[in-house]
């Protein structure tokens, strides 16, 4: 299943740098990525489970993957619309993390098991989705285009 993964992240990288090049905004794509990695690897370097190389790098990777979609929020927010299918996209993408909710609970239930960085982190990342989901509720499931208020 993992090879299947990694198969998968290097199509959709090649598909970026190459057959959607045409697609990118440089005008608009300002956000600083560095205000992201910085302070999740400064985070990651201080609260983790066991203070060692390999767990602070997986601990960095669910700090990162909590605020990820800020760069595409920031965009959707300075463009003030987002096509059909990047809404569908994010919507998806943020359904997914809200779903991990339930596997949460599940696992509490029935494995008495819960990791306070997993669910911290996913909790964060849900709340930055809120806001997105509601506009994509009230516009783009009634067919309209996702466009932010005046």
């Amino acid at each position: 299943m993992k090879v299947v993964y990694i198969v998968c992240s290097y199509a959709t990288v090649w598909m970026i740098y190459s057959k959607f090049k045409a697609t990118y905004d440089g005008n608009h794509d300002t956000f600083r990525v560095e205000f992201l990695i910085i302070p999740t690897a400064l985070l990651a370097f201080l609260v983790n489970h066991v203070f060692a190389p390999l767990e602070i790098l997986w601990t960095f990777s669910i700090y990162l993957e909590s605020v990820a979609i800020l760069p595409q929020l920031f965009m959707v927010s300075k463009t003030g619309e987002a096509e059909s299918i990047t809404s569908h996209y994010l919507f998806a993408l943020g359904l997914y993390r809200a779903l991990y909710i339930f596997n949460w609970i599940w696992r509490y239930y029935y494995d008495s098991f819960f990791d306070l960085i997993v669910i911290g982190a996913g909790i964060v990342q849900t709340i930055l989705y809120c806001d997105f989901f509601y506009l994509y509720i009230t516009k783009v499931l009634k067919g309209k285009k996702l466009s932010l208020p005046a």
